[in-house]
C-alpha cells in the first residue's frame, strides 16, 4: 500500500487498509450471526472501532533510539 501511496514507508492506516481483505475469509459466522444479518466485514469494522490508533514517535524518540 505505501508504494502505491508514494510513499516507502507504512503508516498505521496503510495497516488498517488492508485488514479486511487480509482477515475476511478467516472469519467463520455462527448460523446466529448470519441470521441476524451480521457479515465479515461488519464484525471487523467493529473490532478495528475498539482498537485505539498507534501513536506515532515523537522526533526526540527517533534521536535517542539512534544513540
Amino acid at each position: 500500500m505505501p508504494l502505491l501511496r508514494g510513499r516507502q514507508y507504512v503508516l498505521p492506516e496503510d495497516m488498517l487498509d488492508l485488514v479486511p481483505d487480509v482477515l475476511r475469509h478467516r472469519i467463520a459466522l455462527s448460523y446466529e450471526a448470519l441470521a441476524e444479518g451480521i457479515t465479515a466485514d461488519s464484525l471487523i469494522t467493529r473490532i478495528t472501532r475498539k482498537l485505539p490508533a498507534p501513536t506515532p514517535p515523537l522526533r526526540h524518540d527517533h534521536a535517542q533510539q539512534a544513540n
